[in-house]
């Protein structure tokens, strides 16, 4: 059969003609959209930007009806409600993300995520793990195990922290080692307080391998000697402690004291702590000075004898405090209401504060109860900070 190209040159404008219609469809369908639904959006960008999260929120609402495949707008409205305390609206726009077929895999990673920090954020440790979990070999995965470390810190399952800690470690995000030790040394305390003492002194020994610079684990080794009426190995492990970690001496100064003595080695520790003090003046190594020179001599006159030399030396309320508690006034009759006072407006200045947040404490702590920040006190005391 002969082929008639007069078919052709009817056919192209032809199909020129429908392809220019077609086109000019899709681009007038194309406006509407934008004009639809950006205008939503942007009001609800307006809304966010002037703080009015109520009326945002209703915007986003409403962009996301107009085009309910859109994942940003599902996103931006997912984390609004998570803003604004409202998590469990939060979990059913990610849970929604989640159940799209259509999804990509980069945006399904991304909603995992955000669906794990609405389970963090409303205390749902059990969801927010298994959430977490499911982001290993992500881009989300070293944010999601930063955030596995502190759920499990925050329910107290150590060897779980220990574990996450380590991969972090081996992903190079930075040196673990000091939480590793702490982690030892809550799993020592917990053998401790079940009289399980060997099992206690192994965890602690493997803490002071893992951070042989951390002044914790033979502080708390110390203690255990003590427990099992060891007064010479406490004395000589806190020996230790103070040359692996010299600047938490103030920590350490009281019990050394209190082993000397039950070990008899008064003189030694007194020598030591007069040379550390000289060095660096505390009121927890003065005061463990004062408590050592009380066995030798009489502990009214050396004490203030040394409250008067630490005055000398620092400004302290403290110390003028205790000087004057072992004085006599002129005015006898009025020393106990001067002495209240006093011992009144020194609390504040003998408690611990935490660096990260400034919480405060009567006690040191390793791990800081208000920011959960671990090394975060200091060794002084608030006065000398």
């Amino acid at each position: 059969m002969d082929f008639d190209l007069s078919w052709i040159l009817l056919g192209l404008p032809l199909a020129f003609v429908l392809g220019w219609v077609a086109s000019r469809l899709d681009l007038r369908q194309l406006r509407i959209e934008n004009h639809q639904a950006p205008k939503a959006y942007f009001k609800g960008l307006n809304f966010l930007l002037n703080e009015q999260q109520d009326q945002a929120i209703d915007a986003f609402i409403e962009a996301v009806q107009n085009d309910p495949d859109t994942s940003e707008l599902h996103f931006a409205l997912g984390n609004l409600f998570r803003r604004r305390g409202e998590y469990e609206r939060a979990v059913r726009v990610h849970d929604h993300l989640l159940s799209r077929g259509d999804l990509s895999l980069a945006d399904r990673q991304r909603a995992q995520h955000a669906l794990a920090l609405d389970y963090l954020k409303a205390g749902l440790l059990d969801r927010a793990e298994s959430a977490l979990l499911k982001l290993e070999g992500t881009p989300f995965e070293a944010q999601a195990r930063l955030a596995l470390l502190a759920n499990y810190e925050r329910s107290r399952d150590w060897p779980q922290a220990a574990l996450i800690a380590q991969k972090l470690a081996q992903s190079n995000q930075g040196s673990f080692n000091g939480r590793l030790s702490h982690y030892l040394c809550e799993q020592a305390a917990t053998c401790r307080a079940k009289q399980e003492f060997a099992q206690a002194k192994a965890l602690l020994l493997e803490a002071i391998t893992t951070a042989p610079e951390a002044p914790r684990p033979r502080i708390d080794l110390s203690r255990l000697l003590s427990q099992q009426d060891k007064p010479e190995e406490a004395y000589t492990t806190l020996l230790a402690s103070l040359e692996a970690s010299p600047a938490a001496i103030p920590l350490i100064a009281g019990p050394l004291a209190e082993f000397a003595i039950s070990s008899g080695h008064s003189l030694d520790a007194l020598d030591l702590l007069k040379t550390n003090y000289d060095l660096s003046p505390s009121l927890d190594v003065l005061d463990a000075i004062v408590a050592l020179e009380a066995t030798e001599s009489g502990p009214l006159p050396t004490a203030r004898d040394w409250y008067v030399r630490h005055l000398e030396r620092e400004p302290s309320l403290v110390a003028a405090a205790k000087w004057i508690a072992g004085e006599k006034l002129e005015h006898e009759q009025f020393h106990p209401q001067v002495q209240r006072a006093l011992d009144h407006a020194v609390k504040p200045l003998t408690r611990y504060r935490c660096a990260a947040c400034g919480f405060e404490a009567k006690q040191h702590f390793w791990q800081c109860p208000g920011c959960q920040a671990w090394d975060s006190y200091p060794a002084r005391r608030v006065e000398e900070l």
